[in-house]
């Protein structure tokens, strides 16, 4: 087995079971490990602490295991079996009204690199890392196993999120079965679900909690959903007895898939009207019709070196909404940039808030759902920020 021999006391995060080596911290290597090889990480002293994927890059280590088990098929089916166990336990898994959801969460399932989503017969898995890449035939495997029958198909969709620098030229597909039934439920409300082409694994399962809350809301109101994507919110709005629902995106593709998605739940509803444009633009365009927006806008933040251009932008959108909500509109706003973290996106609202010198109150405080959890050892597994507020 190679092993990573860390620097003296660079041990300390490691031993709170934080499940990241950073490059910095390593002394030396013994051995001669390539990307996604498994590797031991020892003390100084040379005593085991850990065991995980070697990579490229800052994060040079993700710790699977702070024990040392093997690596195989036996311990991907413990970690499946634990986190179906779990999804069970929220009430989210085998239930009618509800085959969509998030099963790996990564760090959140002790399983780094790693995401799975749920949608019908149908598994979506995600690598991060060149390490889950090399186990993706052997996690499949375990993964149609542990879900007894109720999975058929494993879609791997990882193109675009493995490290660049590894040059693995891998294809999206099925490694497992195949189908072309792409459609999910999410608390009674289907949804076609683009895994083939579509952002993350095709749907933004992390907002399904969110969008509940926004219909609980929506009676009667005139609302105009930003960044819609696949209509998500706008679906659940217009079940709540929205008035009207507006659905902006850029993408001409996203706004194909939430008129589908709409006429599929509310076929010939004329209180929906989806637009492919600019979000700023049409934000500056619109008049004062709308009483609940939501702005939910893609990550203006990959990593830190962007945060300041991340926080300006924050601070234009929301202000511009800010300007244009009717009195006593709610607004429900996001970031799921992870560079930023709640209290700079609270400030970034307060400030837009502060500059449209309306009367804004504090409604909610969200976050992402129990089926992305958080580890307590790894708080950077906390991206999805969100508030609702009242807008006088």
């Amino acid at each position: 087995m190679n092993k990573i021999i860390l620097k003296r006391n660079k041990e300390e995060s490691i031993l709170r079971f934080h499940p990241w080596v950073f490059s910095g911290a390593i002394h030396h290597i013994e051995g001669s490990p390539t990307e996604g090889d498994v590797v031991d990480v020892h003390t100084a002293d040379n005593t085991f602490i850990a065991r995980g994927h070697y990579q490229i890059g800052s994060i040079a280590v993700r710790i699977l295991s702070f024990a040392p088990d093997e690596i195989d098929a036996a311990f991907f089916h413990a970690k499946l079996t634990e986190a179906i166990n779990f999804r069970k336990a929220l009430g989210l898994a085998e239930r009618s009204d509800n085959n969509t959801y998030r099963l790996v969460h990564g760090e959140g399932d002790n399983l780094p690199g790693l995401v799975i989503d749920i949608y019908g017969r149908t598994a979506v898995m995600q690598a991060h890392s060149v390490g889950m890449h090399r186990c993706r035939q052997l996690i499949a495997n375990a993964l149609v196993d542990v879900m007894h029958g109720v999975i058929d198909n494993v879609y791997y969709k990882s193109e675009t999120t493995l490290p660049f620098k590894a040059n693995l030229q891998q294809a999206d597909g099925f490694i497992v079965g195949g189908s072309t039934d792409n459609l999910a439920v999410e608390y009674g409300l289907r949804f076609h679900v683009d895994w083939l082409k579509g952002q993350k694994t095709g749907f933004f399962v992390d907002q399904r909690e969110n969008r509940r809350l926004l219909e609980q809301y929506s009676q009667g109101r005139s609302v105009l959903n930003m960044f819609c994507y696949t209509g998500g919110f706008s679906i659940y709005a217009m079940r709540g007895g929205a008035r009207l629902v507006h659905s902006v995106d850029s993408s001409a593709k996203a706004i194909e898939l939430t008129n589908q998605n709409v006429e599929l739940n509310f076929p010939g509803d004329t209180r929906h009207e989806a637009f492919a444009d600019d979000a700023f633009k049409y934000l500056d365009r619109m008049g004062h019709q709308y009483d609940l927006i939501i702005l939910d806008p893609p990550a203006f933040a990959k990593h830190r070196d962007a945060i300041h251009n991340a926080m300006r932008g924050y601070i234009k959108i929301n202000a511009k909404a800010f300007e244009k909500i009717r009195p006593g509109g709610l607004l429900f706003t996001f970031s799921c940039s992870q560079a930023i973290d709640k209290y700079n996106f609270r400030n970034a609202v307060f400030t837009a808030a502060a500059q449209s010198k309306r009367n804004v109150r504090i409604l909610h405080q969200l976050t992402q759902p129990a089926d992305h959890p958080i580890n307590i050892y790894h708080p950077e597994g906390e991206y999805l920020k969100g508030l609702v507020l009242y807008v006088g």
